[in-house]
């Protein structure tokens, strides 16, 4: 006999991967409340041991469930392993060890609108490198969302730029979109795997490269023990959730949302995670918004709003 609550589950899940919107708004949302997990986990958890403990869960999460596709993909592995490895170590560890320590020193509502950099850099990084055709308009709206970034990273006083006396939090997020940005625009030489295959290596290159900012940042093995050691159990709870939620059903969910509608339309999405990030930021670490982060909210989302009608145009 059937379990009816194992069926209305699976009837509810069948229900939720039918449909992209609510798919998608699921994906910016968890990612978005990475930004609040990072921001809660001071005082709670080293940054460094957070990271470990996020893709060391993450890789063990999944690796039962991609045991058969690691076979069928392993020769497409063994002769790109070193860019799947780069993918892990640039696209998640880098981005997000960038972001933990950065929550020491600015706010969390910084943290979520500056993130919209990722969009400004691939589109700098594209015409740089593969001289992708840029309209007008889409530079106008780059410009604005550039001013937007601008005000938030100097806290309304523009001045800051000339002396280059931007907080440092606020410059470690900037960096960590560029090297989000290198990983978006190398994703097109992905070897065509699986997701889960690509998780799996992912994963372990994120895991390999916690390690070594670790060594190089975070004092070593003596200090990483006694990190582990003063996790409170907030900390602990942080931990699981950048596990399950950012790290393993955002990106199934993502990969569900792109196969729905294409990547064109499903990474319009993305602009939402500043959004669920500054909303969470607000509501649970109950931090103010400023006048600067309402101007720099919406000149970012009309520079966002014509950069993507523009390229849709052309």
């Amino acid at each position: 006999m059937t379990n009816p609550s194992l069926l209305l589950g699976s009837q509810l899940f069948s229900a939720l991967m039918h449909r992209p919107y609510l798919v998608l708004t699921l994906t910016t949302l968890f990612w978005g409340g990475n930004v609040v997990a990072g921001k809660l986990a001071v005082g709670h958890i080293d940054p460094h041991a957070l990271m470990i403990l996020r893709w060391s869960g993450a890789l063990l999460a999944v690796l039962p469930f991609a045991i058969a596709p690691l076979k069928r993909d392993w020769p497409a592995i063994r002769g790109n392993w070193p860019l799947l490895l780069f993918y892990g170590a640039i696209g998640y560890a880098t981005f997000n060890v960038l972001v933990y320590l950065a929550a020491h020193l600015t706010s969390g509502v910084n943290i979520a609108i500056e993130q919209v950099a990722v969009n400004i850099f691939v589109m700098l990084l594209n015409f740089a490198l593969f001289r992708t055709h840029v309209r007008a308009l889409q530079l106008l709206g780059v410009a604005l969302t550039i001013l937007g970034v601008a005000i938030t990273a100097t806290h309304g006083d523009l001045d800051r730029l000339l002396t280059l006396d931007v907080n440092l939090g606020d410059a470690l997020v900037l960096l960590a979109c560029f090297a989000y940005a290198v990983y978006s625009l190398t994703l097109r030489y992905r070897p065509t795997t699986n997701w889960l295959s690509f998780l799996v290596v992912t994963f372990i290159g994120a895991i390999i490269a916690s390690f070594v900012f670790q060594a190089l940042l975070g004092g070593g093995p003596a200090a990483l023990l006694g990190s582990f050691q003063a996790i409170t159990w907030q900390g602990w709870l942080i931990a699981l959730y950048t596990i399950f939620f950012p790290s393993v059903i955002s990106q199934m969910l993502y990969v569900r949302g792109v196969e729905l509608i294409g990547p064109n339309r499903a990474s319009l999405f993305v602009n939402l995670i500043p959004l669920f990030g500054t909303i969470g930021s607000v509501l649970v670490l109950g931090e103010r918004l400023e006048t600067s982060h309402l101007l720099a909210g919406a000149l970012i989302m009309v520079g966002i709003v014509l950069a993507e009608w523009s390229a849709r145009r052309g």
